[in-house]
């Protein structure tokens, strides 16, 4: 038996012998190396596949974009529907605008004169009076006792002064007795007219015809000199005071014609005339108190409502204004959206708008004073601007419920 040793592989199988098993493999040929100009070919051809690529994504971006655009040149927004006005040249009434308060042209607050205890109150709170209606009654019987009895001395006294006047002409007493009795008398009658006036100030009377407020006294209270008993406002004329800065005083006049409207009153002008103008200026507010005067017979207003004022001027001819919507207000400017005639790009006439800045004057019954920024006869929106850039095409609507009357009030 052959005890040789017999050579392993390293995975631990017999190693072959030579000439029996499988041949062994032959040996690989050396790897040839990368030559300079096979690199540059191959970075060539990746630049050209990366230029391919590029060419084809440029290409294809360049197509999607003229479809978009083709897109959209065929399938544009149909024309917004807008309403128009035209900017007309008129004569409109000018005022200067102030905001003031109604005052009572007539109004006291009834008092007692003297002091005393209610006796009788013969009105109603509320109630309308006429002047010299009685309103309250103080207690009075003392002063009427007291005038009684001063009648009485007064009758002693004629008696006595004409004994003495008798004797005087048979000459049985001298002229200093007459005298006596003549000041006794007249200090007598003197007596009864203080009481008769103290009798007259307990019983309080309306002093002019008006309306009377909320009593504040009832039967029985004691009321000291100066409290209130209630108030009486003649409401059939009412003073409206207000102030204007000083550079209005030059266009002020007495007699000048004042239109107000109060908010309980929307949409109704009282007409009034400047009664007073206080001959100076205010050196704290640079102001100028005017006082205008209403005939209030309809009994509308009332004491204490706030008003707003304009004081009547001359009218202003040629000028130009546009209705109140159209104007957009922003704090950049204001500004309308003035629409015109032109060609589209299919040749076709449509009508376009713009933006056009304009300065703004005062506002006349609906309408806005357009000083600069558009001409007469120039096309503005007047409702839908909120969907409307420059350059938007735009319709006339066929009904535009938002257009306010085109007329000015008439002085």
């Amino acid at each position: 038996m052959d005890h040789s040793p017999k050579t392993e592989t390293s995975f631990g199988h017999p190693a072959s012998e030579p000439g029996h098993g499988t041949p062994p493999s032959p040996p690989r040929p050396p790897r040839k190396p990368v030559t300079r100009g096979r690199l540059t070919v191959r970075i060539i051809i990746m630049l050209v596949v990366l230029g391919l690529l590029g060419a084809a994504l440029y290409g294809f971006n360049t197509f999607r974009a003229k479809a978009i655009a083709d897109f959209f040149a065929n399938n544009k927004p149909p024309p917004t529907p807008v309403a128009l006005a035209e900017a007309t040249v008129q004569t409109v009434p000018k005022y200067l605008s102030a905001i003031g308060t109604l005052q009572a042209a007539r109004q006291v607050t009834v008092a007692p004169e003297v002091a005393g205890r209610v006796d009788r109150i013969p009105f109603e709170s509320g109630a309308r009076v006429k002047a010299g209606d009685p309103l309250v009654q103080l207690n009075d019987a003392t002063e009427q006792a007291d005038l009684l009895a001063q009648r009485a001395q007064a009758r002693l006294a004629e008696l006595n002064l004409e004994r003495y006047r008798d004797l005087r002409r048979s000459q049985a007493t001298p002229q200093s007795n007459v005298d006596q009795y003549q000041a006794q008398l007249d200090e007598i009658n003197a007596n009864m007219k203080r009481t008769s006036a103290l009798i007259g100030q307990k019983l309080i009377k309306a002093p002019f015809n008006g309306d009377l407020g909320i009593r504040q006294v009832n039967v029985g209270d004691y009321v000291n000199p100066g409290a209130t008993i209630v108030t009486l406002t003649d409401l059939s004329q009412l003073y409206i005071n207000f102030t204007l800065p000083e550079q209005a005083f030059p266009r002020l006049s007495v007699g000048q014609d004042v239109l107000i409207n109060v908010d309980a009153l929307p949409g109704r002008d009282f007409g009034a005339k400047i009664t007073t103008i206080e001959p100076q200026v205010s050196a704290e507010t640079r102001a100028v108190k005017v006082q205008a005067t209403m005939d209030n017979r309809e009994r509308l207003l009332r004491p204490g409502m706030f008003a707003n004022v304009r004081v009547v001027l001359p009218p202003q001819p040629n000028t130009l204004t546009v209705p109140e919507t159209a104007v957009d207000y922003t704090v950049y400017g204001d500004s309308v959206f003035v629409a015109t005639q032109q060609k589209g790009e299919d040749g076709k006439e449509q009508l376009v708008v713009e933006r056009k800045a304009v300065k703004t004057g005062d506002r006349l019954a609906n309408r806005v004073e357009i000083r600069s920024g558009i001409n007469p006869g120039d096309r503005v929106v007047v409702s839908g601007q909120l969907k409307l850039a420059n350059g938007a095409a735009v319709v006339p609507a066929e009904s535009n419920p938002l257009t306010p009357p085109q007329s000015l009030p008439q002085n």
